[in-house]
């Protein structure tokens, strides 16, 4: 067998066993964020909870978010992924059922602020992980793989949620409150099934040959070499040069105005849609739509990037689509065009994500992976916090979603523009290649 067959046997191989694994421990994670968006409708008004204190208590989940992101990806480089992201999946699924249990504004604030700290670090921890396992040439279309599980989990979630809602009275409990409990379930059993199969790397693998496993390492090691990867591993000393280096702080504010549209619109679209008069049951399906058709889009435009070998303009052109769809649709009042607006938003937001994280993990290197691809998912969601107060905020003040969203498009906006003009200045070094020039 040629070099090439036990290469494309091995990416395969591993695509078929990691993938789908990984994407359905995600999928579940973002149902357990955002579900709080359909159980708003009913909780809100059980535990009398404003627009602007729903959008604090929602974005509250990303300051701690923030807060423990890097910590919580380096501790993974110290563990292994086996043991932390079965960490990470247990402690989110208990404090996402003990959601049930908030009776007012300060026990939701409480709450919503531990499940940021709990599932930090699983989302820039599993593409760490695949940059272990997948050479860069795959990562576009691999990430959008893994990716799509985020609009699936509203895809599946939302209608879901809104049977959930219909137990309301059952055993005692409130319809919310058997949303939490049930929904919660899925990410304590995965923890169990991740500390028992999920392989630490490649040579760990049972099911790669040896053969395959020789390829891996050779090709991966190859691409370290090319990268400037003979510097010396991220120490914690080094660790704050990584996260505020310009090359990282591009990316991130690049990164947080679709951060900011995808949480943004999953806590708050169930409720745009609703305001147009509609049942929780429609409610429920119309919601699925936008992320269905952006989970087939986001696949396809991850291959696209990876054919053409690009990632500057793969992810500048889903994110300016986002913009213009997220700004038009705020001047229409009918659901139809509102519905076609948010289609085309969320498509854009999306797509921006596979060639992006590929774009990210080439231009930091394996040796500032693991500190500068948290930060940049840490940043990424300190504005999904920004976002998702603004929206209460502004909604509760002016009664208009319209409105709500600006911050959001100008985030895009701005990163957009960033992205373009750092491509045409040519970026700054990455760290690794900076901390490799110094000895």
């Amino acid at each position: 067998m040629s070099a090439d067959e036990i290469g494309a046997s091995t990416v395969k191989r591993v695509t078929r066993v990691l993938i789908p694994f990984l994407m359905i421990c995600y999928l579940v994670s973002f149902i357990d964020r955002v579900n709080v968006g359909f159980a708003a409708f009913q909780m809100n008004k059980d535990i009398g909870l404003t627009p602007a204190v729903f959008g604090l208590g929602g974005g509250l989940f990303f300051i701690s978010y923030f807060l423990f992101e890097v910590p919580s990806n380096l501790a993974m480089k110290k563990f292994g992924a086996r043991k932390w992201i079965a960490r990470i999946m247990l402690s989110w699924g208990i404090i996402s059922a003990c959601t049930a249990l908030v009776t007012g504004p300060n026990s939701f604030y409480v709450v919503r602020f531990l499940l940021g700290a709990a599932e930090a670090g699983f989302f820039p921890g599993v593409i760490l992980y695949l940059t272990q396992w997948f050479p860069a040439a795959t990562r576009g279309r691999i990430v959008s793989l893994f990716y799509v599980a985020v609009p699936l989990s509203s895809f599946v979630g939302s209608p879901i949620s809104a049977a959930l809602l219909q137990m309301d009275g059952i055993g005692g409990l409130y319809g919310w409150q058997w949303l939490f409990v049930i929904e919660a379930a899925p990410a304590v059993l995965l923890a169990f099934f991740t500390y028992f199969w999920l392989p630490d790397s490649p040579n760990d693998a049972k099911w790669l040959s040896a053969e395959q496993k020789q390829w891996l390492s050779n090709t991966l090691e190859a691409e370290r070499q090319r990268s400037g990867a003979g510097a010396a591993p991220v120490r914690e000393g080094r660790t704050w040069k990584i996260i505020f280096h310009p090359q990282v702080l591009l990316l991130s504010l690049v990164y947080a105005g679709t951060s900011a549209a995808s949480n943004g619109l999953s806590l708050w679209q169930p409720q745009i849609i609703k305001s147009f008069g509609l049942s929780t049951i429609q409610t429920g399906w119309l919601n699925a739509i936008p992320f269905a058709i952006a989970s087939v889009m986001m696949i396809w435009w991850g291959g696209v990037s990876d054919r053409r070998r690009e990632r500057v303009w793969s992810t500048a052109l889903p994110l300016l689509l986002s913009a213009c769809a997220l700004g038009a649709g705020m001047l229409t009042k009918q659901l139809a065009p509102a519905m076609l607006f948010m289609v085309l938003t969320l498509v854009g937001t999306y797509a921006f994500k596979g060639p992006f994280w590929a774009l990210s993990t080439e231009r930091l290197g394996p040796a500032a992976a693991a500190a500068g691809l948290a930060q940049i998912n840490a940043v990424g969601n300190l504005a999904g916090f920004v976002g998702t107060y603004l929206i209460g905020v502004i909604k509760e003040q002016t009664g208009s979603f319209a409105l709500a969203l600006t911050p959001i498009l100008a985030l895009q906006v701005i990163g957009f523009i960033l992205l373009i003009v750092s491509n045409k200045r040519n970026a700054t070094p990455a760290p690794e290649t900076r901390t490799q020039t110094s000895h």
